[in-house]
């Protein structure tokens, strides 16, 4: 005999707090129908009826039917459905519980690698603070360099003489 479901082995909270805000009312629907579902095994007993063979007996004139009947009735099984899938969906969960597993080392990895980032960047000077000579020491590749690399002002690449707009193709002489 199969096992009586006697509640939900959903946790209804925990489901509410991964799905997101524009599926909120299909879950709500989903979960009238499966409480629904629910109430109206619970509302059937566990077991078929008795039935009182006795009394049919008595009232049924034609021998041998009712006692076919009884036969029939406690021969009567109908098959609860085998589990096929649980293994299956517990094979799938582990293999996504380890790319969760990969994604929150991952994860961690970066958060640990900007965390450094940003103590680094709060250690240094403000760039209201900064002179010329802490921009050049902080951003060496970024800093104007009058002596190895001289510029013409406004010191942006638009304006240097080996300037190449990457957007104009390359004439041909």
């Amino acid at each position: 005999m199969a096992k009586r479901i006697s509640q939900t082995s959903i946790n209804w909270a925990a489901l509410a707090e991964r799905v997101p805000a524009e599926q909120r009312n299909s879950l709500a629907s989903f979960k009238a129908r499966s409480d629904g579902y629910l109430r109206r095994v619970l509302a059937n007993p566990p077991e078929p009826p008795k039935i009182n063979w006795a009394v049919y007996k008595q009232a049924v004139p034609i021998p041998g039917m009712v006692d076919n009947f009884q036969k029939q009735y406690e021969a009567l099984k109908i098959p609860y459905p085998a589990d096929t899938q649980t293994a299956q969906v517990e094979a799938q969960w582990s293999e996504i519980r380890k790319a969760i597993d990969a994604f929150v080392q991952a994860s961690n990895a970066n958060i640990a690698k900007y965390e450094k980032e940003i103590s680094t960047t709060k250690a240094q000077l403000s760039f209201d603070e900064m002179t010329m000579e802490d921009f050049k020491d902080a951003y060496p590749d970024q800093a104007i360099d009058p002596i190895n690399k001289p510029t013409f002002w406004p010191h942006n690449p638009e304006e240097q003489l080996d300037y190449v707009n990457p957007d104009k193709p390359a004439s041909a002489h």
